[in-house]
């Protein structure tokens, strides 16, 4: 599919493309000489639709069955979020705060057993919301063992340290399986 086709696929249909959702266009940065490239911003829909108005040409086969692969891992990616990844991560941090309770240092409980995981997994702050679907599964693991080790705990201290042994151990065992 050639850039200005697309471009008029989307001007010859613009009813159609409304009808699935706003139609937004954003402009890109010049590189080099030129006017900027404008693009669209589809969602699902729009992006099925624009397919199936186009040819089936060998690409636009592929380009179909990309599309289509694409956004079932996003679908999984959010299910996942949404089901499992959420629970864990709100359980976890209300066993903190249970273990804090009125601490001054509570937040900062809640921040360092977060990197502690995040450390653990070889995430980066900020990048778990973007995961893959193998990374997402092993920070759900990551929080199951941190929640598990505080349930003994004392304290909030007593905790971070059963915390940080207990991801020890998982970083061990994930080292060993990578090269088994």
């Amino acid at each position: 599919m050639q850039h200005q086709s697309v471009r008029e696929l989307l001007a010859n249909y613009v009813v159609d493309f409304r009808e699935l959702g706003v139609l937004q266009f954003q402009t890109g940065e010049i590189t080099g000489r030129g006017q900027p490239e404008k693009y669209a911003l589809l969602n699902e829909d729009q992006a099925y639709l624009l397919l199936t108005f186009s040819r089936n040409t060998a690409r636009v086969r592929k380009l179909k069955v990309g599309l289509v692969k694409a956004f079932r891992e996003a679908r999984q990616v959010m299910g996942v979020h949404q089901d499992e990844y959420l629970p864990t991560y709100r359980s976890l941090h209300d066993e903190i705060s249970r273990l804090a309770g009125e601490s001054r240092n509570a937040r900062f409980v809640h921040m360092n057993i977060n990197k502690a995981i995040n450390q653990t997994l070889g995430v980066k702050s900020g990048q778990r919301h973007g995961l893959p679907l193998p990374c997402k599964a092993m920070l759900i693991v990551a929080q199951i063992v941190a929640r598990n080790a505080m349930t003994t705990s004392l304290d909030h201290k007593d905790a971070y340290q059963s915390v940080k042994r207990a991801l020890q151990a998982l970083h061990q065992a994930l080292v060993v399986a990578r090269y088994a």
